[in-house]
């Protein structure tokens, strides 16, 4: 039944993603734990939910990578580097809506960056576009939390939002897609690698572990 409700629960949510079907993957050798952060349960249709993130950044597996490249090239770009940033890792209990019996489930979903050549706004065009992101964040956090749960806190202050796509490099400054919150410090560690993710530095051009990190 775990099965089931893996799929039912990630079908509902997002529609996409890679679920892990009520099983614990395996850290890959010399994984360490990852910055982590749990959210309160949810209240779902059908039972509760809730959202763990656990952060990087780390090495791309195979599959991003690959799926990077295609992005690229079906942009018309080249591909530098990629960056995966977080495990968005999702518990879910209720009832099935077809069967009358008790599930728990879970899935998670790999956020990461594919560092293609894309061209650099200009300094005037990036503020613009973050102006547009600061004249939504409010609305937007409040819409996030409703889906995954409070937007985290620190000290009383709301964490940043991380775009996935980059305001300098044309990500978009709204779209739910390309925003998640993101922990302060590991928000500064993204800002810093970013530049050599897309000048094709190591580690980012290169690929990393299946699974570089514990729950712990």
């Amino acid at each position: 039944m775990k099965l089931a409700g893996a799929v039912v629960l990630w079908v509902f949510l997002t529609g996409c993603g890679s679920a892990n079907l009520g099983t614990k993957p395996t850290p890959s050798p010399g994984a360490k734990p990852a910055v982590k952060k749990e959210l309160p349960w949810l209240t779902v249709p059908g039972g509760r939910m809730k959202t763990t993130l656990f952060y990087g950044p780390w090495q791309c597996r195979r599959e991003f990578m690959n799926q990077c490249q295609m992005q690229c090239a079906s942009e018309g770009h080249v591909l530098k580097g990629c960056m995966w940033l977080a495990d968005l890792k999702l518990d879910w209990e209720g009832s099935l809506f077809v069967l009358p019996v008790d599930v728990e489930a879970g899935s998670r979903y790999g956020i990461y960056h594919c560092c293609c050549d894309y061209a650099e706004l200009s300094k005037l065009a990036t503020r613009t576009e973050r102006d547009k992101w600061e004249g939504r964040r409010n609305a937007f956090r409040q819409e996030w939390s409703k889906r995954f749960g409070d937007w985290p806190e620190e000290t009383g202050k709301a964490w940043p939002g991380h775009h996935v796509r980059d305001l300098k490099h044309g990500g978009n400054p709204v779209d739910p897609h390309n925003i998640f919150p993101a922990q302060p410090l590991v928000h500064d560690v993204y800002t810093r690698e970013y530049p050599g993710c897309y000048d094709g530095k190591a580690p980012w051009n290169t690929v990393g572990a299946e699974l570089p990190y514990t729950d712990n």
